[in-house]
């Protein structure tokens, strides 16, 4: 029957997803069905841009992060300063949805390379990785796994908070007071760092023992703003609001009582970091700041669609698809909070998600995008972000080849195919809420291939997001694209977007027609491109 090759009832028959393909090497995903291999630094990439929260369908999120974990160790062991180099890179253009996993990497690399690689990991790594307080407790919550606290380490931390102007340290050191069950006092403790002038003592004692600093030195006015804040902690808001414009605090140096202010939110709106903004558009909603009609909401929308600002802020688009979806909803993901979404808020949101992805040049290409609706696409979570599933996260990219390509069918597959139209127009969460209402259940990812040669479509470019859990055809996927091939006389390319962190692929790595990359990567949309035209 394989000989055959023939089209039975939608079906091209080669081998069975079941079997490896004769004198191919090809593993065993975990549904069954036989795939490739991902190479270990292709792997790492993809946990370093996806990370293993919530784990997937068929494995749990420990034993998805112990495999990772290994990858990770098995990869510094080949040359820990490429993996240094790799996480350096990725978390410094904003690719990764959460910088996490980048820290994780560092801190094994810290701990468990050879003497080049510990250097370059707690030399540039942990200057340019461990861009804030935040990160920087993160590091030391993890670097106990692997290391002790030794001359090195403690060096190297002495020299992240040496590096630092004193009044961008104070602000770090009072925003990021405590994260990941670690303070500064802690790391203090551990690290014993010395100040080299009287204005940085004084800050290292406040961190230490809270002791407000000198009004001489100027640098460190944030801090005895924030006293003053916490002696005033029933003061009237207009008072609030004013302590707040003129001084700089940041929202986690107030008073719980003051953040149900809206003219506290109103002084803190201009100084707002945009990752904070996203974040607190519910807040901003439920205290009245942001109606149809204020001037505050022009205000929001604009900084939300300014590109650049997007781009300096690193701000990756499933931040904004979280805040998307989460806005639009009305109500809280996790509390019982609900407000009235505000529709210019909306649309800017809408835009900025395109806009958060980097510039895509057009490819021309004649493209099928085809989203794996099966049912352990449902399951896990994009980088642990609540309500962002691989299937979310799949329809929403597809969004970004509608509105950059001219020639574009969608379609979605599990065990069949649909055709499934997005308009130009058609917005995120339309799209979003359409795929989320499908049932499917099984895997077969050759249907795009075979769904093309049902039609009779002319095309270009197959790119197909996935989980790569794929079992259940009668051919494999690059049997298929290669029948497709044959049949049409196209020498038609294949994109695998990767939906999870695990080690399966069903793009052929021997074939340069065909090409894995990572899901939701803000580079993905260019680097798919890219491919398209052959660059």
């Amino acid at each position: 029957m394989q000989a055959l090759a023939r089209i039975f009832r939608g079906r091209l028959f080669g081998t069975l997803q079941s079997q490896p393909q004769p004198d191919r090497s090809q593993v065993a995903n975990t549904a069954g069905g036989y795939v490739y291999a991902l190479d270990r630094w292709s792997r790492l990439d993809r946990f370093l841009i996806l990370g293993s929260e919530g784990g997937t369908y068929y494995a749990t999120e420990a034993k998805l992060t112990k495999e990772n974990a290994a990858n990770l160790v098995a990869a510094i062991g080949e040359d820990g300063q490429r993996v240094v180099a790799r996480v350096i890179a990725l978390s410094e253009s904003g690719r990764a949805p959460k910088v996490d996993p980048a820290i994780f990497a560092l801190a094994a690399c810290a701990g468990l390379g050879d003497e080049a690689t510990r250097r370059y990991a707690l030399g540039e790594g942990l200057r340019r990785v461990c861009r804030t307080g935040s990160h920087l407790l993160q590091f030391c919550s993890y670097i106990e796994q692997f290391r002790g606290w030794g001359r090195g380490l403690r060096r190297a931390l002495h020299a992240w908070y040496a590096a630092k102007p004193v009044g961008e340290l104070a602000y770090q050191a009072l925003k990021y007071q405590n994260r990941f069950g670690f303070t500064h006092r802690d790391v203090f403790r551990l690290a014993h760092p010395l100040a080299g002038d009287a204005q940085r003592a004084a800050l290292y004692a406040w961190i230490v023992s809270d002791t407000v600093p000198e009004a001489e030195f100027d640098a460190l006015a944030l801090l005895r703003a924030h006293a003053q804040a916490k002696a005033s902690e029933d003061a009237d808001a207009l008072t609030c609001a004013e302590l707040v414009r003129t001084s700089g605090l940041p929202r986690e140096a107030l008073p719980s009582t003051w953040l149900r202010e809206p003219l506290v939110w109103e002084a803190l709106l201009p100084t707002l970091p945009m990752t904070a903004l996203l974040r607190n558009l519910a807040t901003l909603t439920r205290v009245g700041l942001l109606t149809p009609k204020a001037p505050e909401t022009a205000r929001v929308a604009a900084r939300l669609t300014d590109r650049a600002a997007l781009r300096k802020a690193r701000i990756h688009p499933i931040a904004v698809l979280a805040a998307l979806e989460t806005y639009r909803s009305g109500k809280s993901v996790r509390g019982t909070a609900t407000w009235n979404p505000v529709a210019a808020i909306v649309d800017a949101l809408e835009a900025a998600f395109t806009l958060a992805f980097e510039h895509v040049e057009p490819s021309g290409a004649r493209t099928l995008v085809a989203l794996d609706v099966s049912g352990s696409m449902t399951c896990g979570t994009i980088a642990g972000i609540a309500g962002i599933t691989p299937r979310v996260g799949a329809a929403a990219m597809a969004v970004t080849h509608v509105r950059t390509e001219r020639a574009v069918h969608v379609m979605t597959f599990s065990e069949e195919f649909a055709p499934f139209p997005i308009g130009r127009d058609e917005s995120v969460g339309s799209v979003v809420k359409r795929t989320r209402e499908l049932e499917f259940m099984g895997t077969d990812c050759a249907l795009p291939m075979l769904y093309a040669l049902e039609k009779g479509l002319a095309i270009d470019l197959f790119v197909i997001y996935t989980d790569n859990e794929t079992w259940a055809g009668t051919i494999h996927a690059d049997e298929a694209l290669r029948r497709y091939r044959e049949r049409t006389g196209i020498r038609a390319k294949l994109v695998v977007v990767g939906m999870t962190s695990t080690g399966f692929t069903i793009a052929d790595p021997n074939d340069a027609g065909m090409l894995d990359v990572v899901g939701f990567d803000a580079a993905a949309p260019a680097l798919i491109a890219s491919f398209a035209r052959g660059e």
